[in-house]
């Protein structure tokens, strides 16, 4: 194991953005398991999407899957109904297509647990055109424009 593996994913758990970054510009690597054997990515603390942009950046994988439930980083996004660290997942190359070990996919989650925004950008993001409004989605820059412009697009179709 990395030693400073346990030191990563503790700072991500707790979403001690300063932290995060000083340890990967230290050269902790973005994908050592901890003791536990889970990867930060996997322990971040979903409500901080700036440690997801921070680990992802430095090449945090994120499809990793717990071996176990199989669920990935966007399941306890989705779960969680964090929708900024969700699009960060997203735009890093998250699948959203992807079951967790009891056949769920991340917009069930959504769905089941009453996060409507999550679940509508996830059926957004899933669906299988690609107009205009999707093309507003996936030109936007960064998470919070892109945030912004699917609630756009939420709205236009209400208007």
């Amino acid at each position: 194991m990395e030693p400073s593996a346990d030191w990563l994913a503790t700072a991500a758990a707790r979403g001690r953005v300063d932290e995060v970054r000083a340890l990967l510009e230290a050269g902790a690597l973005p994908n050592a398991p901890n003791s536990y054997g889970r990867r930060p990515i996997q322990v971040m603390m979903m409500g901080s999407a700036r440690v997801a942009e921070l680990l992802l950046l430095h090449g945090a994988e994120p499809n990793c899957a717990d071996p176990a439930t199989l669920t990935r980083p966007v399941h306890d996004a989705a779960r969680e109904g964090f929708l900024d660290t969700l699009a960060v997942l997203h735009r890093a190359g998250a699948r959203l297509d992807v079951r967790d070990a009891w056949g769920r996919l991340p917009v069930d989650l959504a769905e089941e647990l009453g996060h409507r925004d999550v679940a509508r950008y996830l059926r957004a993001a899933a669906g299988g055109t690609r107009g205009s409004n999707h093309a507003r989605i996936d030109a936007a820059e960064g998470p919070s424009e892109m945030i912004g412009n699917y609630l756009w697009v939420c709205r236009s179709r209400h208007a």
